[in-house]
């Protein structure tokens, strides 16, 4: 692959630089502000006091991340509190920064705030400054928030710069054991004892949603501790008729197991805060209720009680300002079962919304085409509440361009979910420049730059209404989902994320084809043949683009939703009759390149048939809980080798040395004033990130960053393997 000429510095100097966020990176920022201003001052407060409540519990992120995150907040938030990044520059010069250094500072600080963490959210690899440690350093130690603070800015500078820039093996993406870096499982964990926590939580119907697990040695005996999400902590008293049975010593599997209150307790504190406050500018009973149920979760520590909140979250049909908050996808948790910490507040785009619902109101229709027997599909279906939002918040680690939830499987089966599309995400997220467009012929990139949009919109409400909305848990076969205690995440475990996410996929691409759904959407003619072309092309573009996200040495997948589409596009290309060809090229600048194509006229035959059978595998293996036969489908799709037609491991290098850096998002800020809420909004720079991210924390700053660090440095023993 290398070929004469490339010598091997440049190859490694080329891998490494994955591991650096590029100074021209795109920022954007998502606007909101049409909408914002429609809204009626009791909706303006309501919107202002879910975003708190939201902002503030997205910092646990940081704890969910890394060990060294939450010191890195810190240290950056001190930096810009006391000087803005303008003001910055010049002291950046003076230490002898060039205009290049000082943006890779700013663009890293962007990144971690975007991220909530120094992993990228997308993908789960590190990301380093791209400036050398000693003059990062030279900032640091001449800024204005160190000269005022000398002793305690040298401790944070000192405690977390080694960990900043570190790339040791483990260190360079997420995982479990020796595989990564997790915050999840204390560093002496390994696979075996989240099998064995997996067991136990079961036994005591507990769900890991929001629980971390933490090993010890105590007197030669192995004991494990169970951490709950909680404002309240151990040794305080409950409230009358708050259940404790949850929590004490248990002995299961001759371990020990303990199960405590407490996690990020002083974030779950101010969550419940400002959703009290929300309460007041509730616009009806089943929000109220929802909101009394969601403090009681993030007060106690209870799944149950946020499954409450939940239901009636689904019962509020159609809100103007629509959220959800809690401990929600399963993806970074490298066992499958504990969710990262997410909150979101939008409002609702009408004139997408009402395609939305034409959908909703075909998914009788529709559901029967689906390929499986009528014995997989749900008795009923849910009709769900789907609506198109423009988002003024969204915090935790990114920012997807649709949501279906709850992701509890027993509501979502027997009582409904809503299904929600990003519009204002959708609208910069994926906007390609043509000469950043990779890995397809000259052809096909104006079309593709055209219809991109259109056919993502498309793709996104099949994928959440119909993909994730349809299909059920059990079917008459031997193989069942007997005990009532597991749950799809717990059952399909470590695959359990991407298998869902390459079904819901599939559905996309099976019901696209169908005309009565591209007419619901506007597109009639030619212009419907354009949006299954370029939907279809988008999929497979997107499986080569997924080799970024597998780690060779690990042989694992670092992102649900790029994994799945690996899968799509093997599926595909094994359909065979030339439906789908990759070929390895060299591009105009003499370096490896590549080229995907799709025949257009085979989509509606070869490539139909080929997601039809495929498609019937995912549902049938997951209606009945056969694990094995699942995970051997799937791993065998997600296999990448060198081996075979395709040489996947060399075409991943070539992905890398092409590959396009993800967007970050720059989001607006609400503020009070008088009896007033006002949308604060800032530039499409990393500036304009940092900014927004500075000011969105002002009112107990200082009690903040100090619960931060001590939430910290509390945890900091537990990951020494």
């Amino acid at each position: 692959f290398l070929g004469p000429s490339i010598v091997g510095v440049n190859f490694v100097k080329m891998v490494d630089s994955q591991y650096y966020l590029p100074n021209n990176i795109g920022v954007s920022a998502l606007d909101c502000g049409e909408a914002f201003r429609l809204l009626s001052p009791q909706e303006k407060m309501y919107a202002h006091y879910m975003s708190r409540a939201a902002w503030y519990g997205g910092l646990a992120v940081l704890l969910q991340t890394s060990p060294e995150s939450a010191d890195i907040f810190v240290l950056l938030q001190r930096i810009f509190r006391k000087e803005t990044p303008a003001q910055l520059e010049q002291v950046a010069t003076a230490v002898g920064l060039s205009a290049e250094e000082y943006k890779a500072f700013l663009v890293y600080a962007a990144g971690l705030y975007a991220n909530m963490g120094n992993y990228k959210s997308f993908g789960d690899t590190k990301f380093i400054p791209n400036i050398p440690k000693d003059k990062l350093e030279a900032l640091v130690k001449a800024s204005q928030a160190f000269q005022e603070q000398p002793n305690e800015m040298e401790a944070l500078w000192n405690g977390c710069s080694c960990s900043m820039f570190s790339l040791e093996d483990r260190q360079k993406q997420l995982g479990l054991g020796d595989k990564g870096i997790t915050t999840y499982f204390s560093g002496n964990c390994c696979l075996e004892d989240a099998e064995l926590a997996q067991k136990f939580l079961d036994s005591k119907k507990l769900s890991a949603y929001n629980t971390r697990l933490f090993k010890r040695e105590n007197g030669g005996k192995i004991c494990y501790e169970v951490r709950l999400a909680s404002a309240v902590q151990k040794g305080q008293k409950l409230l009358d008729g708050e259940c404790d049975s949850c929590c004490g010593s248990f002995n299961f599997e001759d371990k020990e197991f303990s199960v405590k209150r407490g996690d990020y307790a002083a974030l779950m504190e101010k969550v419940s805060h400002y959703l009290q406050q929300a309460q007041a500018y509730a616009a009806n009973e089943n929000q109220r209720r929802m909101l009394e149920e969601y403090r009681r979760s993030f007060t106690f520590g209870s799944v149950e009680a946020h499954k409450e909140g939940s239901r009636y979250w689904i019962k509020d049909k159609g809100p103007i300002v629509e959220s959800y908050i809690g401990f929600i996808e399963s993806y970074r948790d490298p066992f499958g079962s504990r969710g990262e910490f997410e909150g979101f507040v939008a409002v609702v785009n009408k004139a997408m919304s009402q395609r939305f619902a034409k959908l909703v109101s075909s998914a009788e229709v529709l559901l029967p085409e689906l390929p499986w027997p009528q014995e997989f599909e749900k008795d009923t279906f849910l009709k769900p509440d789907f609506t198109s939002l423009d988002v003024l918040t969204f915090a935790g680690s990114g920012i997807p361009a649709g949501i279906n939830i709850p992701n509890y499987d027993d509501i979502r089966q027997s009582e409904g979910f809503k299904n929600v599309s990003l519009g204002n995400v959708l609208a910069v997220a994926y906007a390609t420049q043509k000469e950043k467009l990779t890995f397809l012929d000259e052809e096909d990139k104006d079309s593709f730059i055209k219809w991109k949009g259109p056919s993502f919109e498309v793709q996104v409400g099949l994928h959440e209404l119909l993909g994730h909305g349809s299909g059920k848990l059990k079917g008459d076969q031997p193989r069942d989902w007997r005990t009532g205690d597991e749950t799809w995440d717990s059952k399909f475990s470590t695959i359990a994320s991407s298998y869902e996410e390459c079904r819901a996929e599939c559905v996309g691409l099976y019901l696209c084809l169908n005309r009565d759904v591209l007419s619901i959407f506007g597109h009639e003619g030619q212009n419907a043949d354009e949006v299954v072309y370029i939907n279809w092309l988008s999929m497979v573009r997107a499986g080569l683009l997924g080799l970024e996200f597998y780690t060779p040495e690990s042989k694992s997948w670092r992102q649900a939703h790029m994994q799945a589409r690996f899968v799509i596009l093997r599926v595909l290309i094994e359909a065979g009759e030339d439906l789908v060809s990759l070929e390895e090229v060299t591009g105009q600048d003499g370096k490896p390149d590549a080229r995907i194509r799709l025949d257009r006229s085979k989509i509606h035959t070869v490539g139909k048939s080929a997601i039809h059978r495929f498609l019937c595998k995912l549902q049938v293996f997951k209606s009945t809980a056969d694990v094995e036969g699942g995970r051997a489908l799937y791993d065998k799709y997600s296999t990448v080798s060198d081996s075979g037609t395709h040489n996947f491991l060399r075409l991943r290098e070539t992905v890398l040395l092409r590959k396009e850096a993800r967007k970050m998002f720059v989001q607006a800020n609400t503020k009070i004033n008088g009896d007033a809420v006002e949308l604060v909004e800032y530039e499409s720079s990393a500036a304009g990130l940092i900014c927004s991210f500075v000011e969105r924390f002002q009112d107990d700053v200082e009690k903040l960053e100090s619960d931060l660090l001590q939430m910290s440095r509390n945890d900091a023993p537990c990951w020494c393997s």
